[in-house]
């Protein structure tokens, strides 16, 4: 190979790296400007507050007179806004709603046309949740604790605890304790972090 054209590919090499190297660098700008517009606060608030459905809640917290923010905390703390999620009990959807439970909301209602899959429409599941939260909360005089044990471990559980005059602390179930406890803390989150989706 002659010095000619052994010096001429060693130029196209070089010509080869230098275009890598401005290509390299328009990626990399264009990755740092990307992520500098990116709003991390807003991708995290996602993560672990999401949100999802709120036209819904606002929808049944006006019509039923349950606070959004308390139906957004449910969901929360039911199923972390996975339509699809379904419990060792059959408890399904949004708001973790048992067949019996289902049966109760249906009888309590009035309804005649319901089926257990309806569970799984996130639309009709938030409207069977929010019935049910605004029965318990009428039931308890507007306790939102007592609501929310019964919610959770069962009318009788709650009457025994104290019903509409029950404290956190007579909470017996410590996984009820706890349901409450974070549902009561989520809510206030969900306020404050999305109040206007949640027409607060």
């Amino acid at each position: 190979m002659s010095r000619a054209s052994s010096r001429s590919g060693s130029a196209g090499v070089i010509r080869l790296r230098r275009i890598f190297l401005v290509v390299a660098v328009v990626v990399v700008v264009g990755v740092v400007i990307g992520i500098s517009r990116f709003d991390f606060g807003d991708t995290i608030t996602e993560l672990t507050l999401p949100l999802r459905h709120d036209d819904i809640i606002r929808q049944q917290a006006a019509e039923k007179g349950v606070p959004a923010d308390l139906i957004a905390a449910v969901i929360y703390e039911e199923s972390q806004f996975d339509d699809n999620v379904r419990s060792d009990a059959d408890a399904r959807g949004l708001m973790q709603i048992t067949p019996a439970t289902a049966d109760t909301i249906e009888n309590l209602s009035g309804g005649e046309t319901f089926v257990y899959e309806d569970l799984d429409n996130p639309d009709l599941n938030i409207r069977y949740g929010t019935y049910y939260l605004a029965y318990l909360l009428d039931k308890y005089d507007g306790d939102v604790i007592a609501a929310l044990a019964a919610y959770n471990a069962g009318e009788g559980n709650a009457d025994e605890w104290g019903g509409a005059a029950m404290k956190l602390s007579d909470i017996e179930f410590p996984e009820t304790y706890d349901y409450v406890k974070d549902v009561i803390e989520r809510r206030v989150e969900y306020r404050k972090k999305y109040g206007d989706e949640l027409g607060l």
